[in-house]
């Protein structure tokens, strides 16, 4: 199974994604995507990792995070996509082969990403680029997940595929 968790900054993602990882009770590899490059960051990190169980093994993602996910076996969970796409040259991922990836995968796939699309306009053309790339990662994974949730406030909605709910508000 594949989950797409989203939502904003500090909306509660990372936790409802370790807890949906976690109900299994089996090993689970934590994929990091996050460069501690600052003192906040660092500190949102050690967070993170205190949140874990110590037999979670956690590994550092990087540029080709489909073949990574490929040679791992069992239950995963990806925090986060937005700090991936934000470490590579002009936000330029694989997206199909990340995909690919996700689609062949056997154990459960929990991936954490931002929802940058509903905030404030960037004020610059990175940050508008930044917002597009992502936007359209999610979009991406969004359609090979099985679920997708969004979490506002520590609340989590469960997102229909637009095809289900064409056809339920359509008719």
């Amino acid at each position: 199974m594949v989950v797409l968790v989203l939502g904003g900054s500090r909306s509660g993602k990372s936790a409802l994604a370790e807890r949906l990882v976690a109900r299994s009770g089996d090993a689970v590899t934590y994929v990091a995507t996050a460069d501690v490059g600052d003192e906040d960051m660092a500190r949102r990190v050690a967070r993170h990792r205190e949140r874990r169980p110590e037999r979670w093994e956690t590994v550092e993602a990087g540029e080709d995070l489909g073949s990574e996910l490929s040679a791992l076996e069992g239950h995963v969970l990806v925090d986060s996509l937005g700090t991936w796409v934000a470490r590579r040259h002009d936000f330029a991922v694989d997206v199909a082969g990340l995909r690919a990836a996700l689609g062949a995968r056997r154990g459960d796939t929990v991936l954490v990403s931002d929802e940058v699309g509903m905030g404030v306009h960037p004020s610059t053309e990175v940050g508008r680029r930044f917002r597009d790339a992502l936007g359209a990662v999610n979009a991406a994974v969004a359609d090979v997940a099985d679920e997708v949730l969004l979490v506002v406030a520590g609340r989590a909605l469960r997102l229909d595929r637009f095809e289900d709910a064409a056809r339920d508000l359509l008719g």
